[in-house]
This record gives structure tokens, sequence and C-alpha cells, in this order.
């Protein structure tokens, strides 16, 4: 049996190879300095053994590959027990690649927002519609295993990916989509993002390029016609190109989108002729783009359009997605990914949309490497408008230079300017304090972090009741 120990298991990714690995009938183990939920759950789950903290006694002789994820440097003990030794490693995408990937169709889900959500959907409508594929999440659908999953193991020769555009490995700074051997691909959209590996939006725009030009020639890639630097990217396919979105004219056209409480009804058309009316159990026009792309691949391999919106209706989604953690004391508290400007806006757009009553309060912690950031300080002041009352916390990468540090204080002045109750928190317990003191009944929050936000979520579901 071949014996293959994963640095860095705990990051969505990660866990889900080691899953997939563990399935295939490896020995696979793990280990990972932050060991939190849900993915230290998953592993559990999976029969995985994993190992708290970074330790050199953890690479033995025995060890046939290491995975080295991409948050790992040179430094850590167990990577440099690796190199020492010179045991075989390499990177998750390659890994993906040479396991997984070679003999399938290879359905890549690409873009700077959406990518989990519509590789969930895109899963689980090639599911759902019977051509039995293997799919790869960068989070926990909820169609997927008794509890959720973030893969699944099919026997048909679709294998549906995220295909992430963030750095391979340390030896390695390409993005990982460019490993995933695309036969179709999908582009949601693209903007700005990562600024702390890529230094512009070109050099974004490059490697999303690089993605299409791995496109064959029967391949297909579908592009979000409603972000324009995703739309230029048709301009460089050598394979056939489908648009779509909800604007123009667009080979796919999503229309007359009409909220329905949890839900979102819309109508499509293929071509410009009706392909059907579908109704999906997510908020907000990005989902319907979501929806859309996984409704043009579901087309493509050959699925009905009644098949596909029997589907839809039973999709159950994804954690972390506008999910519902807990009501207590009156107020529904939601847990969210969102760490960027646009998806911040999003989000609270599509909330609004079905919930048009509610006092919703937004609490953000600038978290990942680009929220951090002060790239995005005048994009953040527009990000909150959907929301009555925006709660910031501490900034968590704070060793930043403070000339390229996201501005609390500043971003406090602009949101005020615009008419918002926003508020600067000193600590997750001040944020759960101030919304215990201030709440009503129907009060909506909306958690967003790209991490685990210090436990908030339980501490205020607590606290409230």
């Amino acid at each position: 049996m071949k014996r293959i120990h994963l640095i860095g298991i705990c990051g969505a990714a990660m866990a889900t190879l080691a899953a997939l690995l563990k399935s295939r009938g490896y020995d696979v183990r793990g280990s990972d300095q932050n060991v939190y939920p849900p993915m230290s759950d998953f592993l559990v789950q999976q029969g995985i053994t994993l190992l708290q903290g970074y330790s050199a006694d953890h690479i033995s002789a025995e060890l046939d590959l290491v995975v080295v994820g991409n948050a790992i440097s040179r430094g850590n003990l167990e990577l440099e027990e690796v190199l020492d030794r010179k045991i075989r490693y390499c990177s998750l995408p390659e890994a993906i690649r040479e396991h997984f990937l070679w003999g399938a169709r290879s359905v890549v889900i690409a873009g700077t927002h959406g990518k989990t959500t519509t590789t969930s959907l895109a899963g689980w409508l090639l599911t759902h519609g019977g051509v039995d594929p293997s799919v790869l999440i960068g989070g926990i659908a909820r169609n997927f295993g008794e509890h959720g999953s973030s893969y699944r193991m099919g026997r048909g020769r679709d294998f549906v990916i995220e295909g992430d555009e963030y750095d391979s490995a340390f030896f390695d700074k390409t993005a990982k989509f460019l490993k995933y051997l695309p036969d179709i691909a999908v582009v949601n959209n693209v903007e700005f993002d990562h600024a702390d590996i890529y230094a512009d939006f070109e050099a974004v725009t490059l490697a999303f390029r690089r993605l299409v030009n791995l496109v064959p020639r029967r391949g297909l890639l579908l592009v979000g016609a409603d972000s324009p630097a995703a739309l230029a990217l048709a301009s460089h396919a050598v394979s056939r190109v489908q648009t779509f979105g909800t604007g123009g004219d667009f080979d796919w056209q999503a229309h007359d989108l009409e909220p329905a409480g949890p839900s979102t009804r819309f109508r499509i058309r293929r071509g410009g002729s009706p392909f059907g009316s579908f109704e999906v159990p997510l908020v907000g026009a990005h989902n319907v783009r979501n929806a859309l792309a996984a409704v043009a691949v579901a087309a493509e391999v050959g699925i009905s359009p009644e098949r596909i919106a029997d589907g839809l209706r039973a999709f159950a989604g994804v954690k972390r997605r506008l999910e519902i953690v807990g009501v207590a004391g009156g107020v529904t508290v939601y847990d969210d990914f969102a760490h960027h400007p646009t998806a911040v806006a999003e989000t609270l757009a599509g909330l609004r949309a079905s919930n048009p009553d509610a006092r919703i309060w937004a609490v953000f912690e600038p978290r990942s490497a680009s929220s951090c950031r002060r790239v995005f300080q005048d994009d953040f002041a527009r990000a909150f408008a959907g929301a009555d009352e925006v709660l910031i916390a501490p900034i968590f990468r704070s060793k930043l230079p403070e000339s390229e540090r996201l501005s609390i204080p500043q971003l406090m002045r602009d949101l005020q300017a615009r008419g918002l109750s926003a508020r600067e928190a000193a600590s997750i317990d001040d944020i759960v304090a101030g919304i215990v003191r201030d709440h009503r009944p129907g009060d909506l929050v909306v958690l967003m972090s790209n991490g685990g936000f210090g436990g908030i979520h339980q501490k205020l579901l607590k606290a409230l009741a």
C-alpha cells in the first residue's frame, strides 16, 4: 500500500485530496498547525490520521509520497526533513492530475468568485443526471455524503473540479488550475484578488489566459459575459466558446429573476430560444449566474432541461456559503466565506433581495491576504450597502506595513458618510456583546470571514440564547 503524507492537511482542498486518496486505497495521514472544523471533523470521519503541529518526526522512512500544501514554506520542520531525505514530493494540483485526471473528462470551474458554489452545482447536476461523475470542491457540498462532503468518487468519465487561481506550492508559483487538463472550462468572472501573489490585474488575467489556452479544440470554454475581463478571454480561445450571463444577447441567458424566500426563480434562453424555467434554493443574482454556468455544463454533457430543473430544485447548498448556523433570541445567524469586496456586496445584496424588510447586520473579519490590504479600501466602502449595521473585526494580518494595510478608521468614516451604522470592534467578545445588546427579533446577522473567525458563530448563538 502506498503511504502518503500531506503537510498542511486542513486546507479545504488538501483535506479533500486526502479523502480522495483514501478512497483509492492509499494509507493517508497529514499534519497542520491550525486544526479546526469543519475540515478537522471531516478528516476524522474519513478515518484519516490527523497530526497536530509540524514535526520532523512525522516524516518517516516508509513514506512513498509527500504532498506539500501551498501555505507551506521553507523553514517548515517537515518540509526541511523531506528535502534532506530526498523523499518524493509534489504539489496538491500535481497529485490530483497524476492520480485522477489523465483518464477523465475534466470540467474545471474557475473565476474570482463563485467557484465553490458553481462546482457543487455542476457536480450535483451531473450526479442527479445519472452520469456518475467524480467531484472535488474547495468546500463542503450538502448533496454529497451523509453530512455533506467536499468530494465524490464516481465511475463515470467526468471529473468536476474547482479550479483555483492561487499558486501551487513554494516551488511552483503558477496557478493550480493550470494542472487540471481542462476539457470543459468555466470562467465565471475575473477581478483582481490575491494581492499577496499577483502584482496587478494584468498578472491575474494572464493566469486565466493560460487556462483558456489549455482547452483542446473539441473542448468548450464557458465565459461569464457579465464580467468584462472574463468575456475578453473568449478571443484567446482555440476551443469552442459559449457565453453566459444575465445581461445581453449571450449564448446562455438567465432572465426574469424572481426572489422566492430562500430560493430564486428564473428562466433561461439558449441561443435566443427558451430553454426552460428553473428554481434554485439560493439567493442573489450572483447565484443565478453560478447556476446558469452549471446548467450549461450539464447540457454539454447531454442532460435534458427537465432533469436539470429537477436537480437544481434539489440542490442542498454549500457549508459556509450564506449557511444558517442557528437561530437564537429571534436572530438568524449566517456563516459566509465572503472576503473580497465583490463577494461581500453580492452576498448582502442577495440576502436583501430575499429579505427586503429585515434588519441586516454585516460582521466582517479582514483576514485573507487581499482583504487586509489597502488596495481594496474604496471597494470595501461600497461593499456593505446591503446592510443596516456593520461591525468590522480587527485585521487578522496586522503585521502588514501601515502603507499597505486596510485602514479600519478610514473605512468607518467612509461607511458612516454613506449613511450606514458602522462600528470598529476591539475583539470577538466586543462584537458578540454589541449584537446581544442591540439586536431585535427578526434581525439577520451575517458573519463573513475566510477563516474560523475565533469561533464567533457559536459564541454569538450561545450569548443570544
